[in-house]
């Protein structure tokens, strides 16, 4: 029985402490985004702490007796007594989380590769955009037009809105890719070059095609080339398409996505071609941390020629937060810093996008960090 009582005392607490550790890190990390949103604003450097290691030690004893029952010993009879104890004694290392590595990936803006991860888990390409990138460049034969997503400068504001709402209404409608350009490179090479090892070589990486007339081998191989947003299925253009907007590439930068929105497709009404670039975590936090003051974000209306928004989904801010001097009663986490309380507002009509935008800043955070390291750095360790 004591053996018992102990087998199924340990999992149940060793379960509780396993998710309430998992929960005071992630709560940890939710309340120091806030704190830097705050930093940020109040132009106050950036700065985060990891916990490295939580090492706990649960002990669990237990006993057993027995006394006579109430009647005394004329009843013959024994109570049984059964007893245990429960220790937890957790070690916890707290690192900060700096270096070179760690600013340089913080100051270094995402790469185009992120959004599209994000894009296909069904992230709202607004949300995605107005986000994580800080300008828009529209292609306006023979030159770039630029859009900057800052409140501030309210005409290339109103622009970059407008067209990042335009793609969010093509995905609405499930008419919207973000896939890597196809591209067929080919060579011609003399039949005479390539000798036997070499040619088995070669039919591993290429398709092989002989020319019996000019005595020479065709290579082919297919690449994915850079990602491109559209409203079509880019495999179906055609190669001399896919060689003009690959050349087209040449001048975009590793934080560049580029969209090709055509006529014939939906959404078409406002055919554009251009190229989104992507901010930096910390310029993430800068914009988010400006939309706190002065450089807050308004509303503004779609285009006419932009299809119908799901739900007429168009907050005016990014992310929504909710600032005061006392505890938020209704947030599902806030922080306090400078005697003030900082939390994401999760009342309302726009409740789920400011969860979706947190959430998000969450997962880009952990795109951004390394491994935390667990030795060789100073660190806090809390024994308890």
């Amino acid at each position: 029985m004591v053996g018992l009582l102990a087998g199924c005392v340990s999992p149940i607490a060793l379960n509780r402490a396993v998710i309430a550790y998992d929960d005071a890190v992630t709560d940890a990390l939710s309340q120091q985004l806030l704190i830097n949103i705050a930093r940020a604003y109040h132009r106050q450097p950036i700065h985060f702490t990891g916990v490295s290691n939580i090492a706990a030690t649960f002990s669990f004893q237990a006993n057993a007796g027995a006394m006579p029952s109430p009647g005394g010993l004329a009843g013959a009879s024994i109570m049984p007594i059964f007893g245990g104890t429960f220790a937890e004694n957790p070690t916890i290392s707290i690192v900060p989380i700096e270096g070179e590595d760690f600013t340089q990936r913080l100051l270094t803006p995402f790469p185009q590769n992120k959004l599209t991860l994000l894009l296909r888990q069904r992230y709202d390409v607004d949300l995605l955009l107005r986000m994580m990138a800080q300008e828009v460049r529209l292609f306006q034969s023979p030159h770039y037009e630029i859009y900057r997503n800052s409140p501030r400068d309210t005409a290339n504001y109103e622009m970059f809105r407008r067209v990042v709402l335009h793609l969010s209404a093509i995905q609405d409608d499930n008419k919207l890719y973000a896939e890597p350009l196809p591209l067929i490179h080919t060579w011609t090479i003399p039949a005479r070059a390539i000798e036997a090892e070499g040619f088995q070589a070669l039919q591993k990486e290429f398709s092989v095609r002989h020319d019996p007339i000019s005595n020479t081998y065709t290579l082919r191989k297919h690449t994915a080339g850079p990602i491109l947003i559209t409203n079509y299925d880019p495999a179906l253009l055609s190669d001399e398409e896919r060689d003009q907007l690959n050349d087209m590439a040449d001048d975009w930068d590793v934080s560049d996505i580029a969209f090709d929105i055509r006529a014939d497709h939906y959404g078409g009404a406002w055919p554009m071609r251009g190229v989104f670039r992507l901010r930096s975590f910390h310029s993430i936090l800068g914009f988010l941390g400006k939309a706190i003051g002065a450089d807050a974000g308004y509303h503004v209306d779609k285009d006419v020629r932009t299809p119908p928004i799901l739900n007429d989904e168009n907050p005016d801010l990014t992310m929504e937060l909710e600032i005061s001097r006392i505890p938020p009663s209704e947030a599902d986490i806030s922080v306090r810093w400078n005697d003030r309380f900082y939390a994401v507002k999760t009342t309302g009509p726009y409740a789920r996008w400011n969860r979706d935008a947190f959430q998000l800043l969450f997962l880009l955070f952990q795109m951004t960090v390394t491994d935390i390291p667990r030795v060789g750095v100073p660190s806090i360790t809390i024994a308890k």
